[in-house]
């Protein structure tokens, strides 16, 4: 403490209280050169050592793909009680293992080699003057030149080599997104004279159980069988072949040109799956005969072939022809003249 007299604060029943001098700013610390700053062979030692981290990590993106192909899909690992795929294993401890090799390099590279001065500056508008952008453009050089990310040939290609080798697992292991669709995605399992029944008691459908308003969730009589057979296939046919039936007052409707006869007194047959991206839709509104798709609220209108009314849907819902059979169920005319569910790239 010093002599002078400090400033005052008038406190309650005026008294006063000492306000004590503020934290002097300590500054910066004075700068210490690392080794590395002043021994050009401990700088090298250091170079290679980043280098053989990154090299390390482009030979383990590289064991990744080859363990890709090597080591058989069933194959397991036992650890104690613990088992795990062999195959995932190894190519995730590969790709793990590769960017912590490119972490630690790159750690080791900034805290021995790179310029370590440390700087302070006042703050400042966030607007910059074109001044101020040449100054940065020439402080991100200079830091590119005192990063040694130029001069150091043997880290920057280590460090590209590996970045490089990295990407290389990402392509091998898109390969494991399956076979490519061909035309499965045109096609779903209806076709002539398939029976439409209801897909809750699977029971086939007569124009006489429907009446004005009402709306069913169907799908087509030869789904159920494959269940049995594979799950994997009756969910993926289920997903494309599902339908929703509606009957609606002859008068009330306006057929598109070409589907005069698709319908049968009154009752239309439309993909269940909504063309935006493929949610399944049946919020139906009897009133205006619109069915809404409840994920993004696109909107068809089933009186007027399904055309979209409101929403992001591009599409109307597909329509499937309807018939009636010898004994008076409904049946399809043909599958679906068109792709269901959302766009995909070969259908435009």
């Amino acid at each position: 403490m010093t002599d002078e007299k400090l400033p005052v604060v008038p406190g309650e029943h005026d008294s006063s209280v000492v306000v004590a001098e503020p934290i002097p700013d300590p500054g910066i610390e004075p700068h210490e050169p690392r080794i590395t700053d002043i021994d050009p062979k401990a700088a090298d030692r250091v170079e290679r050592q980043v280098a053989t981290l990154f090299s390390l990590a482009g030979l383990l993106a590289l064991g990744s793909c080859v363990a890709y192909f090597a080591i058989p899909r069933d194959s397991t690992l036992q650890f104690g009680p613990l088992s795990g795929n062999a195959n995932n294993l190894v190519i995730g401890l590969c790709l793990g293992l590769a960017l912590f090799m490119i972490g630690a390099g790159a750690i080791q590279w900034a805290k021995k080699l790179m310029v370590d001065t440390e700087i302070s500056e006042e703050r400042h508008d966030a607007h910059s003057s074109p001044a101020q952008k040449a100054e940065i453009i020439e402080a991100f050089q200079l830091g590119t030149a005192e990063s040694g990310f130029t001069r150091r040939k043997l880290i920057r290609r280590s460090l590209i080599g590996a970045m490089g080798l990295l990407g290389l697992p990402a392509i091998v292991l898109l390969r494991d997104l399956g076979p490519l669709p061909g035309r499965s995605l045109y096609n779903t399992i209806w076709a002539k004279g398939i029976r439409v029944v209801n897909d809750v008691t699977l029971r086939p459908i007569k124009p006489s159980d429907l009446i004005v308003g009402q709306l069913v969730n169907a799908a087509p009589a030869n789904l159920a069988p494959m269940q049995e057979e594979s799950a994997v296939e009756y969910q993926n046919a289920k997903a494309k072949a599902s339908v929703i039936v509606v009957r609606i007052a002859p008068n009330e409707i306006r057929v598109p040109a070409g589907r005069e006869n698709w319908g049968v007194d009154g009752i239309l047959c439309y993909s269940k799956i909504c063309t935006h991206v493929g949610c399944p839709i049946s919020l139906y509104e009897q009133q205006t005969h619109h069915v809404l798709c409840p994920c993004h609220q696109s909107t068809f209108d089933l009186a007027d072939g399904a055309k979209v009314v409101f929403g992001p849907a591009a599409r109307p819902l597909p329509q499937l022809p309807l018939a009636v059979d010898a004994e008076g169920y409904l049946v399809a005319q043909s599958g679906f003249t068109e792709p269901v569910g959302p766009s995909f790239w070969e259908r435009g």
